[in-house]
């Protein structure tokens, strides 16, 4: 007990127990954006004529790039956006449909399959990966690929799908209700504020997200998002499964007000289990939604292990959406380091693609 009192405050254990470097990887988040930024635009966009609606294509670390740029555009651009993880397309999609398929090592089967089905339908297609068959892909059929840095974990190089694929929006002219470029400094200053202050050499009594990592230790995270936090509640679930090698879970409110919610009302016994995780925001808060935040509230309170409000830092939408991703990584891998495991491998993922390629 003295290791996990003492540990993540001992920069040198921190280093022992995450031995693939995925604090050091997080922490350099700030520059990946730059660099991406960078890449995205030196790139050869292509500027298409017409678009009815777009499609992305990924999956797992990748997919989230998506799920942030639907969140964060919803009511700010005019056509639809819908995030695809599925082997297939759906029917509705055309040569007037924007298919922006992103897959970091290039070799998801899943997204290699839809970016097939996109080009027989002669979809408008763009790719983005740090090579693979995605690149050859579109390489042999004369496709525009973007190709990003290679030898990261994909859950640690959003910062590289993401701001590519805003920038993709932006060439077609699909942000013109929106200061992109002032958002995107914004996020590269909140992201730059929160790195120093919660990086490895932080202690603790200065650190949120050790802090938050100590409250959520041997308790199983419930995770809830609302308007544009639904995908960061997401993202942070994925990374607790990914990085700290969890069981946990997230939810939207306020659909989970018309069920959820019962259940942590009649279970006190399993509900101490869990530690509840609220994204609040006053600014963006309706009235509606804080009143529902704050019932919630109230009720795990009563009911669960621990309750933890997230702030964010920012004006912008995208830099609050960064700001709060970009804590859960460091929360989720100070986890990591409590339960004493290296955040880094997923190797049951692994084992997973080794028995379909065997198929």
């Amino acid at each position: 007990m003295k290791d996990i009192a003492f540990v993540l405050d001992d920069p040198h254990m921190i280093s022992n127990i995450d031995k693939s470097g995925m604090l050091d990887i997080i922490a350099g988040f700030p520059e990946q954006i730059k660099e991406a930024v960078m890449i995205a635009e030196e790139s050869d966009i292509p500027d298409f004529i017409k678009i009815d609606n777009i499609v992305v294509g990924g999956m797992g670390g990748s997919a989230i790039s998506g799920d942030i740029v639907q969140s964060l555009f919803r009511d700010r651009i005019e056509v639809p956006i819908h995030v695809n993880r599925e082997y297939d397309l759906p029917r509705w999609t055309n040569k007037n449909t924007l298919t922006v398929f992103l897959s970091y090592s290039g070799n998801t089967e899943e997204t290699l399959s839809s970016f097939k089905i996109a080009c027989q339908k002669r979809c408008k297609i763009i790719g983005v990966s740090s090579g693979g068959k995605l690149e050859e892909l579109c390489v042999k059929r004369g496709i525009k690929h973007i190709r990003i840095p290679s030898g990261f974990q994909p859950r640690a190089a959003v910062a590289y799908l993401l701001f590519p694929l805003i920038l993709i929006l932006k060439k077609n002219g699909l942000l013109k209700k929106t200061n992109i470029e002032s958002d995107i400094e914004e996020a590269v200053s909140v992201a730059n504020d929160l790195m120093n202050t919660n990086k490895k050499t932080v202690e603790e009594k200065n650190n949120i997200s050790k802090q938050i990592a100590r409250k959520i230790f041997n308790t199983i995270p419930q995770i809830y998002g609302w308007g544009f936090y639904i995908p960061i509640a997401r993202r942070w679930r994925t990374q607790f499964n990914e990085n700290s090698k969890i069981v946990a879970r997230d939810d939207v409110v306020p659909e989970c007000n018309h069920n959820d919610i019962v259940g942590w009302s009649s279970n006190l016994e399993m509900s101490k289990q869990f530690s509840c995780i609220l994204f609040r925001d006053r600014n963006d808060e309706s009235i509606q939604m804080s009143t529902r935040l704050d019932f919630m509230k109230t009720l795990f309170e009563d009911t669960a292990a621990n309750t933890i409000n997230i702030y964010p830092r920012g004006k912008s939408r995208l830099a609050k959406m960064i700001y709060t991703m970009y804590l859960g990584d460091f929360v989720t891998c100070y986890l990591a380091v409590l339960r004493k495991i290296d955040p880094t491998p997923v190797d049951i993922i692994r084992e997973l693609k080794e028995q379909l390629a065997k198929k």
